[in-house]
This record gives structure tokens, C-alpha cells and sequence, in this order.
């Protein structure tokens, strides 16, 4: 394959098409992705794309604000821990704190948006090439396969997969995020450690750690009645 060959199929895969057109698949996209959220062997291994957006959520946040995104970790029990340098208190440092559990429930709305409209391919190379570029901050090996198997896959489905089978993985994925965001929160909130970011919040501000957490909560419930709008009426 000459390079002007591979790249007319490169574009082939980012340029918009036509919107999928509703059926079954969104349901069973849906059941999937519930499966996955619900069933512990399943939620073992599939929680770590969760625990993935979390702390890339702090270091875009962080990023944003003007702090130095260094490096990230996340371990096999859902927790993770992403290091930005910069003021050890202040907005800056707050809303980088803040923004970890919101990360996976606003990436899955928009997931879900997507597979609905004709960007699929476009969000499928954006989301790889991120993970790729993340590489780069790992600190461990646990994170390094995490990270690279998930771009693996995202790779593989915009690459070889139709619009169909993209649309249904991006669904998918996007309502397993979501309904991940919600099992996260309640993990934290049932938990109360110190180390956790309502705990680290609460210390860096004068609002106690439940308003943060409550904080979390309504974002998820903004972004929950989000997906509800696309995918809802298809399931009805």
C-alpha cells in the first residue's frame, strides 16, 4: 500500500458519514454495556478504563489551568493517581482535584452523543491518538498495558470495524462509562478515605467532603439526562 493509497483511507475513516439509523443494536449496546457494570468478573478488568478517564480528567483539567501534567498510575482496584505541578492550593489545584469523577461520566454522554451522529470514526481516532500520547506520562507497567490495550482496541475498531460495529462499540462504551462514573462515585462515597478527592477537596477549601461528593453527583445527573435524551427514545 503507497503512502497516498493509506492515506485516502485514512481520511475514508475521518470524514462524517451519515448518522446510524436506530435499531436493535442500541439496545443491545445498552445491555452490554450494563452487563459489563454489573457482573464483578466483568467490572474487574473493564473498571480500569474508568479509573483511565478519571485521572486523565485531572490532568486535562489541570492542564488547562496552567499546572504541568507529569504523570499518571491506576491499579487493578480502581484506584489511581495522576501527579500535576503547580500552586499547592488555590483555583488552579482545586478544579484539577474536582475534576476526576466527572471525567468519565461527561466523556460517556458524549460518547453516546457521538454514536448517534455520523463522528464516529473522528471521536474513535481522537480517543486513540490521546491514549497514545499518554503513553508517554505512565509510571508503571500496570498503566502502560492498561492504557495500551485500550488504545489497542479503539484502534482496532476504527480501523477494521464499519460504521455499524463503531457506532454500537462507541455506544457502548460511552453507557459504560456513564453507569461507571455512578459505581465510582458511590465506591468514594461509601469509602470516606482521606487520600480520596472529596477528602483533598475538603482540605484545600472550607466545604465539607459531602458537598463535593454532591458536587459529582449532580454533574453525573446532568450528564445522565444527557445520554437519556439520544438514546432514550429508541428504547422506549
Amino acid at each position: 500500500m503507497d503512502l497516498q493509497n493509506l492515506a485516502g483511507d485514512v481520511w475514508q475513516r475521518i470524514v462524517p458519514g451519515p448518522a446510524p439509523e436506530p435499531g436493535r443494536w442500541i439496545l443491545v449496546a445498552v445491555l452490554v454495556a450494563l452487563l459489563v457494570v454489573v457482573l464483578p468478573p466483568l467490572w474487574r478488568y473493564a473498571r480500569l478504563a474508568v479509573t483511565i478517564v478519571h485521572e486523565l480528567g485531572h490532568a486535562a483539567v489541570g492542564i488547562a489551568v496552567g499546572r504541568r501534567f507529569t504523570g499518571f498510575v491506576v491499579s487493578s482496584d480502581m484506584s489511581g493517581h495522576a501527579v500535576t505541578v503547580g500552586p499547592r492550593r488555590g483555583i488552579g489545584r482545586i478544579l484539577s482535584t474536582w475534576a476526576g469523577y466527572p471525567a468519565p461520566a461527561v466523556l460517556g454522554a458524549a460518547a453516546i452523543q457521538i454514536a448517534l451522529s455520523g463522528w464516529v470514526a473522528a471521536a474513535l481516532l481522537a480517543a486513540t491518538v490521546i491514549l497514545v500520547v499518554s503513553l508517554v506520562f505512565t509510571r508503571s507497567v500496570h498503566t502502560l498495558i492498561a492504557v495500551a490495550a485500550t488504545a489497542a482496541a479503539l484502534g482496532a475498531v476504527w480501523w477494521w470495524g464499519g460504521p455499524q460495529l463503531a457506532s454500537l462499540v462507541t455506544l457502548a462504551a460511552g453507557v459504560f462509562l456513564l453507569l461507571g462514573a455512578w459505581r465510582h462515585l458511590g465506591a468514594v462515597a461509601l469509602s470516606g478515605r482521606r487520600g480520596d478527592d472529596p477528602a483533598q477537596l475538603a482540605q484545600l477549601t472550607w466545604l465539607p467532603a459531602w458537598v463535593w461528593s454532591g458536587s459529582f453527583a449532580l454533574v453525573l445527573g446532568v450528564c445522565t439526562w444527557w445520554a437519556w435524551t439520544a438514546v432514550g427514545p429508541s428504547l422506549l
